[in-house]
């Protein structure tokens, strides 16, 4: 397992749960792809991805907790996550294990896609 990346993932989740977008930016290649698990679709770049988190959090209060970190046999990371997810009140809306795999260009990410394990 690479520990640039290793680390890279461990801030990345971090800033994402301080709501810093940008610190998470920093981890991101400028053309980053990125899903968007909350309105269907893909975003592409920085800006976009600024736009996305910004208007989530206006609406839903997410929060992402890595299980395990450990790169597949294409060289991808791949990240088991606890996701729970609650309403502004406070509610849960959802709670579950995803798996996120990772990417990386020049030593960011460059592209992170959900799966369902």
């Amino acid at each position: 397992m690479n520990e640039h990346h290793r680390n890279i993932i461990g801030k990345a989740y971090q800033s994402y749960n301080n709501r810093d977008i940008n610190s998470i930016l920093l981890f991101m290649h400028q053309n980053v792809s990125w899903p968007n698990g909350w309105e269907g679709g893909n975003i592409e770049g920085h800006a976009e991805l600024r736009d996305y988190w910004t208007r989530q959090w206006k609406k839903i209060n997410p929060s992402v907790k890595p299980l395990s970190i450990k790169e597949n046999s294409k060289g991808q990371v791949e990240v088991m996550v606890h996701q729970i997810s609650k309403d502004l009140e406070g509610k849960i809306i959802t709670d579950g294990i995803v798996k996120h795999i990772y990417m990386f260009e020049e030593g960011l990410i460059k592209r992170m896609d959900i799966h369902k394990p």
